[in-house]
């Protein structure tokens, strides 16, 4: 039996709880996060955690997840979450590094119905983050 790697185990509570506080403690200064609704990827610590923190704002309510694949320092995580009255299926591809901070996430949703109405709400949290 295998032992959940701790960066995968503070990112599972952080969306669970959907408090993106420890967010800061989680993600590495380096780390790239791309979307599947921009073409490149997104670098930096402040920019990867305002996307996770408005994914934990936009899909928290149902997001759940319902299997994980892990190794050493990367894991894939497939979810369900439920918007507008549309399913949405995806998956994360989360990397981490030595220091177990979170330095690549990778977001795939599907079907399309879905990811035009996650990247409506996505955009519309990012903006509304960005005036807070």
């Amino acid at each position: 039996m295998s032992t959940t790697p701790p960066a995968l185990a503070a990112w599972h509570r952080i969306a669970a709880e959907q408090d993106p506080s420890g967010l800061a403690d989680l993600v590495a200064d380096d780390a790239v996060f791309r979307s599947p609704a921009v073409h490149t990827p997104q670098e930096g610590k402040a920019v990867t955690i305002a996307y996770l923190s408005a994914a934990v704002a936009v899909l928290g309510p149902s997001l759940t997840y319902h299997r994980t694949w892990h190794g050493d320092a990367s894991a894939v995580l497939e979810f369900t979450c439920e918007l507008d009255g549309l399913d949405v299926h995806g998956v994360d591809i989360i990397g981490w590094n030595a220091d177990d901070r979170i330095d690549t996430f990778t977001v795939m949703v599907r079907p399309l119905k879905g990811l035009t109405v996650v990247i409506e709400k996505m955009g519309a949290e990012l903006q509304r983050q960005a005036g807070a």
